[in-house]
């Protein structure tokens, strides 16, 4: 029986093997063979394994020679363990509580667990160890507990937020059509600046006079101012027309405005007088010339910048 069964396991697992592995290359009809082969061989392992055994129930012999009292002392004992009691009704600190009070009082439980557990393992150690105690402040951080937050929509307030953005991008289109006109504004006012600057610059543009009053037969009448210049000037003339006939020749002194620089004269060293009262003579060299003054020291810097912006304003 045994052999029987572990040949009918053998080729349920071989067909099943091969149908697996060459599944795609079969035909339908092999296909639900292939299953039906399966089945019936793996219903036979089943059948195969299952054995009508019978279950002999040994009775245990009664003791006849008890006592009485103790047969009655067991009886009431049977009696009692018969009787199901129910078990006392204790009442829970968190009944009728709120969802939320109940996961706060788990967080807080389990946070005094782990103040608890931590505590021992430090005691432990410190026992172990023989340290002084080290006193340690567990921070917790306060949990925050997600409230409700509840969104009500309704057509009301679609339709205002569909007003609100269609105000906005309204809004949005005039500010850029405002902006294109004054850009367009700026433009049109810089033509019209540019074209009028360059009608007044062709307007008065120079005109060579004196070339025009070196023409001969020119045919314009030139007004001297001054007509009697002071001489001893030298001048510079400046032609300026005042209508089609008409020009004027202004003189100007160009030497007007100039000042003649004046040389400050440096006062004279006075003169050395003797006991006598005479003046002293110059002392004489080994070639029997006098001898010339000392080199005056050199100035600083600062001192000759002094010295030369004080010339400068003299």
């Amino acid at each position: 029986m045994g052999f029987a069964r572990t040949v009918t396991g053998l080729g349920a697992l071989g067909i099943t093997a091969f149908y697996l592995m060459f599944s795609s290359s079969l035909t339908p009809n092999f296909q639900w063979i292939c299953i039906a082969a399966i089945l019936l061989l793996t219903f036979a392992w089943i059948t195969m394994g299952s054995s009508n055994k019978q279950v002999y129930a040994r009775a245990r012999p009664v003791q006849r020679n008890e006592a009485p009292a103790e047969v009655a002392v067991q009886s009431i004992a049977g009696q009692e363990n018969e009787i199901d009691i129910p078990e006392p009704v204790t009442e829970n600190e968190l009944d009728g509580a709120t969802l939320r009070e109940r996961k706060l009082a788990k967080i807080q439980s389990a946070q005094a667990k782990q103040e608890e557990v931590i505590a021992a393992t430090l005691a432990a150690e410190l026992d172990t160890s023989g340290e002084e105690i080290v006193e340690v402040t567990v921070e917790v951080e306060d949990v925050h507990v997600a409230d409700e937050f509840v969104v009500e929509v309704s057509p009301e307030s679609v339709e205002n937020a569909d007003i609100e953005m269609a105000i906005s991008q309204r809004k949005i289109k005039h500010d850029e059509i405002r902006k294109k006109i004054e850009m367009r504004r700026r433009g049109q006012l810089a033509d019209i600046r540019a074209s009028t600057a360059r009608m007044w610059e062709e307007q008065t543009a120079g005109e060579d006079i004196v070339q025009l009053l070196q023409t001969p037969g020119h045919g314009h009448s030139v007004l001297d101012s001054p007509e009697h210049p002071t001489p001893g000037h030298v001048y510079g003339a400046t032609f300026i027309r005042i209508d089609e006939s008409r020009i004027l020749k202004l003189r100007t002194p160009l030497d007007d405005g100039f000042q003649q620089v004046k040389k400050k004269v440096e006062p004279a060293l006075p003169e050395l007088l003797g006991p006598d009262g005479l003046p002293l003579p110059p002392l004489m060299g080994a070639d029997g010339a006098p001898l010339p003054l000392p080199d005056l020291p050199m100035p600083d810097a600062s001192s000759a910048l002094a010295q030369l912006k004080k010339e400068m304003n003299d």
